[in-house]
């Protein structure tokens, strides 16, 4: 059965619909996962409007959506995706991080309260099913599709998912901050052996300094966790709107230099989970 994983929403912070965003892609995280019968989104990004699209011409009935945070670039695209608001779909919403401050049934209603939105949570007519859980702990998405979480180190809480299906492994570890000089132990464990790590890339190791506190990471970091892990692939993701496409360029000639099992995502770019 397939193990796929598509790219939707590859920027962090702001989306950045520019000329200059054109090759790399401008629209905040979304990345969509499908393993087996199973359909599973990976945040709420404005990339997500473009996703919903393809889940109605495919008839997609149910999916599960991971939240790995409320901060807005990962959830501002939540209300303009359309399966929402058609009554024969079932989503199944998780998030590790809102358990004890009101569950994320609560704060995605408030984003979409007045005066910040028009159209109340209320409104929408699919099935929603809220599922609150504390980072760390496993989730079952089926008989055959495992998700292991972890808690990340980025303000206000995020998690960190690591989905497991056939024998193979995707893990998706944004938004998130290291401390230079080590490598994060909760993340390693995380990883370990993936074939495929999507990791908070913002920075450089050079911008790094200036951002202290912000909750990311750079991509040479990544490479430095995923060879500690015995990571097959690592995509470079979550980039600054700073960072445009010569800049993005620039960056991937020099991290494929470092790292030949390195590569940057780029919005709509589809991988096969083991290949």
């Amino acid at each position: 059965m397939a193990f796929t994983v598509k790219f939707w929403g590859v920027r962090g912070s702001i989306a950045c619909p520019s000329p200059n965003h054109v090759v790399y892609g401008g629209n905040t995280s979304c990345v969509e996962v499908i393993a087996g019968e199973r359909h599973i989104i990976l945040d709420a990004g404005t990339g997500i409007r473009n996703l919903g699209q393809r889940v109605i011409q495919e008839g997609i009935q149910s999916s599960v959506l991971l939240l790995t945070h409320t901060h807005w670039d990962h959830i501002n695209g939540f209300p303009f995706f359309a399966p929402l608001f058609q009554k024969n779909r079932t989503f199944d919403i998780y998030a590790g991080h809102l358990y004890d401050t009101g569950g994320v049934q609560s704060v995605l209603a408030s984003s979409m309260s007045n005066p910040m939105f028009p159209v109340p949570l209320e409104a929408l007519q699919a099935t929603l099913r809220f599922h609150d859980f504390r980072a760390g702990e496993d989730l079952e998405l089926g008989p055959d599709v495992r998700v292991r979480t972890v808690l990340l180190n980025h303000p206000n809480g995020a998690t960190g998912y690591r989905i497991e299906y056939d024998g193979r492994a995707v893990c998706y570890v944004t938004d998130t901050e290291h401390v230079p000089g080590e490598l994060d132990e909760t993340v390693l464990g995380l990883i370990a052996g993936a074939d495929l790590v999507i990791y908070d890339c913002t920075y450089t190791d050079a911008e790094y300094p200036s951002h202290v506190g912000w909750g990311h990471s750079t991509w040479q970091q990544g490479v430095r966790l995923c060879r500690e892990a015995a990571v097959k692939r690592l995509a470079i993701f979550h980039h600054d709107p700073d960072h445009d496409d010569t800049f993005m360029a620039e960056l991937e000639d020099e991290a494929r230099r470092t790292w030949e099992a390195t590569f940057v995502a780029r919005e709509g770019m589809q991988i096969t989970v083991g290949a």
